[in-house]
């Protein structure tokens, strides 16, 4: 029954009779067919905007980003700053938990997943577990830790050809605020900088995609890091080259 309809029937009825059983009966009926009529319309509006908006999330591609690297080298402070724009002075936890928000690079939205995990060589067999499905790994060396930027080599890029070997990789210096500290390398005698042209010669060494360096206290480059990563994961994979047949001679 039209809405329009069953008030024209309302308007008719004469003056006296609006007690009549059959008035009040029209009269709930005509305000129940309203409600209705809102509810319904409120619903499908609602869920218009729920079906967008699963339609974002659904078409947004997952991306799995993993840091490696040894440990204290700041790949946590590295991603709680990225996450939270925030740098921890008190207290940093030994792991990161996983993070996955939607972010926006080059026109392109995507979820993204962030994974830490632990340098130290207690969590030797439990850190491979979370190679599994990554997209892009961030490998971390402190630019005032000359240890951290040899073991690039000796440890990590063996340990993720062997469990993740076409995976791509992003190499990342940390703690740029401090390779120009004066105050900070009298303070610590032993630490060694680690150049820009040395940064790039490891990378190229590697095999690594691109080379970024950053400082998660200044936040400087720290978006350019992610921001990177995400544009080498959503790179087409490389074809792969078929070998070629070796020609043999025939001697006659």
């Amino acid at each position: 029954m039209k809405l329009s309809s069953t008030m024209l029937s309302l308007e008719k009825v004469p003056s006296g009779e609006h007690n009549h059983p059959s008035f009040l009966s029209h009269f709930f009926h005509y305000f129940y067919l309203k409600f209705l009529h809102k509810y319904c319309f409120n619903c499908s509006k609602q869920q218009g905007k729920d079906s967008k908006k699963y339609k974002t999330m659904s078409t947004a591609r997952f991306i799995k980003c993993v840091t490696v690297g040894d440990g204290a080298v700041g790949k946590t402070c590295m991603l709680i700053s990225y996450t939270s724009n925030t740098f921890p002075t008190d207290y940093v936890p030994t792991v990161f938990d996983n993070f996955s928000a939607n972010v926006t690079v080059d026109g392109s939205t995507v979820n993204l997943g962030l994974w830490d995990t632990a340098g130290q060589e207690d969590y030797n067999r439990l850190r491979p577990l979370s190679y599994r499905g990554a997209d892009v790994f961030l490998l971390c060396f402190s630019l005032i830790s000359k240890a951290s930027y040899e073991n690039i080599s000796k440890k990590w890029i063996p340990e993720l050809r062997h469990y993740a070997p076409n995976v791509p990789i992003v190499l990342v210096g940390t703690k740029l605020d401090l390779r120009d500290d004066k105050q900070f390398f009298n303070d610590h005698p032993g630490a060694t900088r680690i150049t820009t042209a040395q940064g790039e010669e490891l990378k190229k060494m590697i095999g690594a995609v691109t080379y970024i360096e950053c400082s998660s206290k200044t936040q400087q480059n720290v978006k350019t890091v992610f921001d990177a990563a995400i544009k080498v994961a959503l790179r087409p994979p490389k074809p792969k080259k078929k070998p070629r047949k070796k020609r043999t001679c025939n001697f006659l």
